[in-house]
Parts: C-alpha cells; sequence; structure tokens
C-alpha cells in the first residue's frame, strides 16, 4: 500500500482519523518526556483508530528501539515502509533495529534505499558510509579468523615488558595480587576519574580469565543458614550507582557475598570502572563473589554500545580483544542452595530442559542466535501462558506456565533474572516465581527508573528487595563511547 493510498483509505473515518492524530500527539509528548512505555500506548492507540498511517509505525518503531524492544521495532518500521516506501524515517528506523541485532548487512540496504531516494543528502551518505565500513570490518576480521588453533589474545601479553613509570600513585597489586587494600584504593581512584595502570589491568584480566575458565557455566552456590546473600542485576557502565550499592549494602567480603547477573557494562560510559572493580572482588573472593554473564558481554554489543570504544580510549585494542576472550568464560548462571536458578534472560523453547543441561552447555563462544544458551542471555517472561517470538528479535518469551514447569521438572522454588528496565527496579511475576532485578537507577539518564537489589537469607530463601534512585555522576554522557552510527540513529 502506497502512502497516497494511505490518505485516501474508505475503512478509516474522518473521526477515527482524527482521533488517532491526537493520540500520535500525546504519544510525542511522552517520547519528548522520556516516558517511553506511555508513549508506545498511545501511539498503539492512534494505530488502532488508523492502521493506515505509515509515520505512528516509524514512531513507535522508535520508542520500541528507546525501549530496546528490537524485534517490535523492526516489525514496526517495516509496516510503516509497506504502507510508504517513500517514507525515509522507515527506513532509518529499521536500519536502527537491524544494527541494534548486529545485523548489519541488512542495515546497510536501508541506508543505500534511502541514498538512492535521496542522492544529495549528505548525511545519508555518512551513515551508508559508516556502515559500509562496519559491514567490511566485520568481513575482514571473519576472513582472517581461523580455527580453534589460534593463538589467544592472552597468550600474547607480555606483562613483564610493561614497566610502571615512576610518576604512577595509583593502587598496586601485592605481589601481583588482588588485596582489600588494592580494591578500596581502587575505588577511590575510579571515584576520582583516574585510571588503573595497564600493567595491573591486563594481570586482573588474565587471572580472571583463569579463575572463570575453571568454572562450569551453571555454579552451584551454597548459602548458609543465617548468613545473606545479594543478588544485582544490570549495572551497565552505572560506577557510582555501583558504589552506591556498596554505600546501601556493604562492600563485598567473606561474610557479605555478591552475584552480579550480567549486563556490567555498555550504555553508561564509566564500563571500565565497573568492569574492573568487579573482576577485583572476584579475585579478591573467588568463593563468595559471582558474575554472570549478560547478553551484553559480547563483541556485537560492545562494538555498538560504547564498551569496546571505552577500553580503546582508556587503555588499548588488544585490552578490547582480550576483554572479549575473559567474557566467553563467563558462567552462564547460577543455582542458590538447589531451589532458586539465577540467570539474565530467562526460559527456554523447550519444556525438557533440566540443570543438568545447563552444566553441559560448551559456553566458550560468542552468543549463538538460538538455542539455551541465547535463551538464557536473551529471553523475557511474559504475563500470558504460552510462549512467543521475543520483543526483542532475539530469544523467546515465556509464560506462567513454562515457568511452573521448569521449576516442578528441576526442583526450584523461583528464578532470578535481569535484561529488564523495571520502575521500581524489581518485578514479582507468574504468582512470585519469576523475579526480575534490575540494578541500574535512571538507566541510560532517561528512563527514570530505580535501581534495586535482592537480599536473601540461607534459611528461608526468601526474597528482601531494596530500590533506590540515581546518584550524581561526573558530566559524561552515556553512549559517549558508543558507535557513532548508533547515536545518529537511536
Amino acid at each position: 500500500m502506497s502512502g497516497n493510498e494511505t490518505s485516501t483509505s474508505a475503512t478509516v473515518s474522518s473521526a477515527d482519523a482524527e482521533r488517532a492524530e491526537k493520540l500520535k500527539e500525546e504519544a510525542n509528548l511522552c517520547f519528548r518526556n522520556q516516558d517511553y512505555n506511555k508513549a508506545i500506548d498511545f501511539y498503539t492507540q492512534a494505530i488502532e483508530a488508523n492502521p493506515n498511517v505509515a509515520v505512528y509505525y516509524a514512531n513507535r518503531s522508535f520508542a520500541y528501539l528507546r525501549t530496546e524492544c528490537f524485534g517490535y521495532a523492526l516489525t514496526d518500521a517495516s509496516k510503516a515502509i509497506s504502507l510508504d516506501k517513500t517514507y525515509i524515517k522507515g527506513y532509518y528506523r529499521r536500519a536502527a533495529a537491524y544494527m541494534s541485532l548486529g545485523k548489519f548487512k541488512l542495515a546497510l540496504k536501508d541506508f543505500e534505499a534511502v541514498t538512492k531516494a535521496r542522492p544529495n543528502d549528505e548525511d545519508a551518505k555518512a551513515k551508508y558510509a559508516q556502515c559500509n565500513k562496519m559491514v567490511k570490518k566485520i568481513a575482514f576480521e571473519k576472513a582472517i579468523a581461523v580455527d580453534h588453533g589460534k593463538k589467544s589474545i592472552a597468550d600474547t601479553i607480555e606483562l613483564e615488558n610493561m614497566t610502571i613509570e615512576d610518576d604512577y600513585d595509583g593502587p598496586k597489586l601485592e605481589d601481583g595480587k588482588v588485596t582489600l587494600q588494592f580494591m578500596v584504593d581502587l575505588m577511590q581512584q575510579y571515584k576520582e576519574q583516574r585510571k588503573l595502570h595497564r600493567k595491573y589491568a591486563y594481570k586482573i584480566l588474565l587471572d580472571v580469565k583463569q579463575l572463570f575458565m575453571k568454572q562450569p557455566s551453571l555454579v552451584d552456590i551454597n548459602i548458609p543458614d543465617g548468613k545473606k546473600f545479594t543478588v544485582c542485576g544490570d549495572i551497565h557502565g552505572q560506577y557510582y550507582d555501583l558504589m552506591n550499592i556498596f554505600e546501601l549494602n556493604g562492600i563485598p567480603s567473606e561474610e557479605n557475598p555478591y552475584l552480579f547477573n550480567g549486563d556490567f557494562v555498555d550504555r553508561g560510559s564509566f564500563s571500565v570502572e565497573c568492569i574492573f572493580t568487579l573482576f577485583g572482588f572476584k579475585l579478591l573472593y573467588p568463593n563468595h563473589f559471582f558474575m554472570a554473564r549478560g547478553n551484553h558481554e559480547s563483541r556485537v554489543m560492545n562494538e555498538m554500545y560504547g564498551f569496546e570504544g571505552e577500553v580503546k580510549a582508556k587503555y588499548t585494542a588488544q585490552m578490547a580483544e582480550l576483554f572479549t576472550e575473559v567474557y566467553n568464560w563467563l558462567p552462564l548462571c547460577h543455582c542458590l542452595n538447589n531451589r532458586v536458578l539465577v540467570m539474565h534472560g530467562g526460559l527456554f523453547s523447550d519444556d525438557s530442559v533440566t540443570l543438568e543441561d545447563l552444566r553441559k552447555i560448551d559456553r566458550n563462544r560468542q552468543p549463538p542466535e538460538e538455542g539455551l544458551m541465547c535463551e538464557l542471555l536473551w529471553s523475557d517472561p511474559q504475563p500470558q501462558p504460552g510462549r512467543e517470538p521475543s520483543k526483542r528479535g532475539v530469544g523467546i518469551q515465556f509464560g506462567p506456565d513454562v515457568t511452573k514447569k521448569f521449576l516442578d521438572l528441576n526442583g526450584l522454588d523461583y528464578i532470578i533474572r535481569s535484561h529488564e528496565v523495571k520502575n521500581e527496579g524489581f518485578e514479582i511475576a507468574h504468582d512470585g516465581h519469576c523475579i526480575t532485578v534490575f540494578s541500574a537507577p535512571n538507566y541510560c539518564d532517561s528512563m527514570g527508573n530505580k535501581g534495586a537489589f535482592i537480599t536473601l537469607n540461607g534459611r528461608d530463601m526468601k526474597p528482601k528487595f531494596t530500590s533506590y534512585e540515581a546518584v550524581p555522576h561526573p558530566n559524561l554522557k552515556p553512549m559517549a563511547y558508543a558507535n557513532a552510527l548508533m547515536r545518529y540513529i537511536v
């Protein structure tokens, strides 16, 4: 259907068309006020009143991009294009959705369509060139990649050749080891926006990689009776909010164990500070500090959403590659007292999955686009029974019946997952059997949400929730190190 055909549609009354325009204006106001979920609701109502206007779908696509519903954003952008082949914003929105999903060749086709429609548009040419550069980079990386015999980056690091300058007065490892004093000094160093010396940074990465390599894909954790255990969700490079968690709940120790449930980096522009703090505590308390992989601990996400750029800016491209190797060894999930399974994303497209299946996952790889590893990192709960394709375009959405079957099969009480912004920092769903915790308040300096963490007692394993507001941070915006093209279109 073309744009001209939509404007003369006989199926929509003038009253409905007028009402749809008013709803669109309400939605636009909500979008400007960064209330994206409410904007989506109003755009949806506008579409229901008049389903023939491309701009409604493109605008809702933009709101879906902001809420990381990339699958829905893709569908809406495609609908906008089908309604009006000349509507340039539809192509931009679809390109953004494709890029968010790591589908750069498809994004390039949309940018190419824009440049053909507007051959004199310098902005469109720049976007096409940038995307084309990314496609060629990926093709080059694939061409030079060899099989598993390839030497790892870790094996190429020569620590002994890295000198520590006389004027370096920051934290120092003691006999090559992380100590509590080192961690206290490191956290203060980062609060003052100073760097850890590259030699110590590389040493932490090499040591933590060895530690993760020894762990299974599913880690069992024992919480003794009467002892506290804390679970945190996404941090996303919000270092000063991470420090606030430790202010509210105490710094990690053998008596104050933590599990951080993925997405430590990207979006926020203090991701390097977050990850070295977390890795430092992992080395200091290997049996009382735990970390699970999130969907953002991956090469494509890090290229797009800022972590790779931040590491290159603060250290080197070689270190960015080393991070990718380390992330490949992060455990995928944790089981607390044989009663609670904790993963970043969610459950599975198959009802027969057991904990033993999760233990057997070969995780030393980039996240695949389907299967158990993908679903652990990407899936989301839904209120209605059954399963549906994911709003994100990766993984699935699973209902309360799916959760109950999984828990019954594996003798578990409930699951904890992260991966989604929640207004209070947490949400209890599926009759109390599926809990979401998200620990990055005012996500991207724009969502207005609280952060939260969960504390459990080993005796009863009942979750207690602590919500908190965002704290001030230095004047460096989120996505400051993100891929330039993402900043253009998202």
